[in-house]
């Protein structure tokens, strides 16, 4: 791993920690920055902004790209769901509850709001994206994506607030039956 690298993801550790203890709002990214043993501006060269340090990844694009090498015939909807499905399966298991972790603090963050509106806006972009690429109409492509990113943000607060009727098996096995529920649900099964 390069420096780089490993200065962003202690920056990331340390933010997700200090958040988790103390919430996001009460957080500085001066106090993130010092518990991670670097200057602010390199926390800022590393993150645009606080809310990056939570809402940052790699979702969005690897997203797009598993949806584009779906089957050209495929439904709109199950390509997008089957999409998203392998990216989400790609996750590490000892990455689960760092992601737990995040969505449960971005749920409760007040300072949060429009950031978690921009991201699924971006979110459903990308998907909208890889949908017309694959000819589907750009407003059928912006029904499919939003009612995905709509299905996905209920089933992931759900899973990592504990808000589901339904018994959750821990971990990655809980996060992938969440997700293949909701999954199935929108995409018409498998």
């Amino acid at each position: 791993m390069s420096r780089y690298a490993r200065t962003h993801e202690t920056l990331r550790t340390a933010a997700l920690e200090m958040f988790a203890a103390q919430g996001y709002d009460a957080t500085t990214t001066a106090a993130v920055a010092e518990r991670a043993g670097v200057s602010e501006m390199t926390l800022f060269r590393h993150f645009a902004t606080k809310e990056a340090l939570l809402l940052e990844d790699a979702f969005d694009p690897a997203v797009a790209a598993a949806v584009r090498a779906r089957p050209p015939q495929e439904h709109p909807m199950r390509a997008a769901a089957e999409g998203i499905r392998t990216v989400w399966r790609q996750l590490p298991e000892d990455q689960v509850e760092s992601v737990r972790e995040r969505i449960r603090i971005i749920a409760g963050a007040k300072g949060l709001h429009g950031a978690i509106e921009r991201n699924s806006r971006a979110t459903v972009d990308a998907l909208v994206g890889a949908l017309c690429e694959r000819g589907t109409a750009r407003t059928e492509a912006r029904v499919v994506a939003s009612a995905l990113v709509a299905g996905l943000s209920v089933a992931l607060l759900d899973w990592a607030g504990g808000g589901t009727a339904e018994a959750v098996a821990p971990g990655a096995a809980g996060l992938r039956d969440v997700l293949d529920r909701v999954l199935d649900t929108l995409g018409g099964g498998r």
